[in-house]
This record gives structure tokens, C-alpha cells and sequence, in this order.
């Protein structure tokens, strides 16, 4: 799969390494400020019982 991405985009070495860390950053962009915030609620961390 990488190396299908790595093919596909455009330019010089240099040039792939930098679009494909600009990508890998917007996925990161993507997760932690949309992804992650609408599964939150649904997550079970929230439901603590202690028993004495």
C-alpha cells in the first residue's frame, strides 16, 4: 500500500518525502481534532465504579 502511494505522488524524492509528510500530518490533523472528539462520548472510560 505505501509503496502504491509512494509511486502515485508527484515530483522528486524530496519532494514525495515532504507531500507524504504533509499528508501523514493532516491525517493526524484529521484524528485528533474531528475523529477522536465524536468517539469520546461513546468510549466506556467514563464509567468508573470503586467499590468499598
Amino acid at each position: 500500500m505505501y509503496a502504491w502511494i509512494w509511486r502515485r505522488l508527484p515530483g522528486t524524492t524530496g519532494a514525495k518525502a515532504l507531500t507524504a509528510g504533509v499528508l501523514v500530518l493532516a491525517v493526524v490533523a484529521l484524528l485528533l481534532f474531528v475523529i477522536f472528539p465524536w468517539v469520546e462520548p461513546m468510549l466506556p472510560f467514563n464509567d468508573v465504579s470503586v467499590q468499598q
